[in-house]
């Protein structure tokens, strides 16, 4: 197999950049997208569709993996993904946006698929949980950037954010230039009945784990734009700081997460990560201060850190070349499925005190049951 070049490296993780994206690149214009649009929903669907479209079109795009390989795979995801989020800028009618904006996260899931299992063909061991930690870095750097350029787009014209998708051409063009093509290994195959059930086990413990980590991390990034401008007196701009915060953060958490793998293992790392969300959300349940608010963000970022890149990479250890891209898109909706839950915590109460209180109980709770599961399948 050829050996991937470090601009190969660079092209695949700013490929991964792509799909954090795909909703929050609008955020910062959604007012004005709102204004011209007359939308007949929630503008905030806007940026939670595409997260529903990866639940939906992971398993057939997981399955869609070995039939057409990675490099394929990843360039019908990038199209679609420049196309379809160009073109939301311009449709004016209900329905067809909504379907425009789930058919992108069909594209996104493919992407996240596709370059997730191209990661695993060119790296094991601590090589590829290094590159994985790097993969997760790369989205939450992907998340300050394109935010802060979308809302400097956002300032001239409300359509320019949608202009951003176009990146993905470029993508492309690196994609086919710099990737080396794979090749098929047999000896990743298993045909060992109780090795796939445990595998199997194993494999739907880290979709739940995945799902509940991201809802967790989500809560602060639904909740914290209400709720600081309301308690602190944030501004729009200063409160977009804080949660930028949190993506740095949690890209400084995921470049030390192998360490911490090797010092603690993979389950007591991933319920440090829950025990982090659990100390965030307790904070901001108990205490108005500033100085324990930025420890907040600092303990969100962290919960992120220790739990989707670890998790990420837990899926692919889990996985055979036959089921590779059936377990990676099982993982694409554990995590988006997280983020779309997240929008739901809402109806919990009115008041922000008690939403925080039980989603640093749901934390708690959540990671004393996964380590328990996790040790028990070690």
């Amino acid at each position: 197999m050829k050996q991937i070049s470090n601009f190969g490296i660079f092209t695949l993780l700013f490929v991964s950049s792509l799909t954090i994206m795909v909703g929050t690149v609008i955020a910062p214009s959604l007012s004005g997208i709102a204004q011209h649009k007359n939308l007949a929903f929630s503008p905030s669907w806007l940026i939670t569709l595409p997260s529903l479209g990866v639940v939906l079109f992971a398993p057939i795009i997981g399955r869609l993996l070995p039939k057409l390989g990675k490099i394929k795979l990843l360039s019908l995801g990038l199209i679609p993904y420049a196309v379809l989020g160009f073109i939301g800028a311009f449709i004016t009618n209900n329905y067809i946006l909504i379907l425009d904006r789930i058919l992108l996260g069909a594209a996104t899931v493919a992407i996240q698929v596709s370059v997730t299992a191209y990661i695993a063909d060119f790296f094991t061991g601590e090589a590829r949980i290094k590159m994985i930690a790097w993969q997760g870095m790369s989205i939450e750097l992907g998340g300050v950037v394109f935010l802060a350029i979308g809302g400097v787009l956002g300032q001239i014209h409300w359509q320019f954010p949608f202009y951003i998708y176009l990146v993905a051409i470029i993508c492309l063009f690196l994609v086919v230039k710099t990737l080396p093509k794979t090749k098929f290994r047999s000896q990743n195959i298993t045909t060992d009945t109780n090795v796939n059930k445990r595998n199997t086990r194993q494999v739907n413990l880290i979709f739940i784990a995945s799902l509940l980590a991201m809802m967790l991390f989500f809560v602060g990034f639904v909740t914290l734009p209400i709720y600081l401008p309301n308690s602190f007196g944030f501004t729009e701009s200063e409160t977009g700081y804080l949660m930028a915060f949190i993506s740095v953060i949690a890209i400084i958490t995921a470049s030390q997460m192998p360490k911490m793998v090797s010092v603690f293992g993979e389950s007591k790392t991933v319920t440090i990560g829950f025990v982090f969300f659990m100390l965030s959300y307790l904070v901001l349940s108990t205490t108005l201060s500033l100085p324990f608010l930025v420890l907040t963000t600092i303990f969100i970022g962290i919960g992120f850190g220790f739990t989707i890149p670890l998790l990420n990479h837990m899926m692919l250890e889990a996985s055979t070349l036959k089921t590779q891209g059936k377990n990676l898109g099982l993982f694409s909706m554990g995590v988006f499925g997280g983020q779309f839950s997240s929008t739901f915590i809402e109806y919990v109460s009115n008041n922000y005190t008690a939403i925080y209180a039980v989603s640093a109980g749901l934390a708690a709770i959540i990671g004393s049951v996964l380590f328990f599961l996790f040790s028990k399948k070690n």
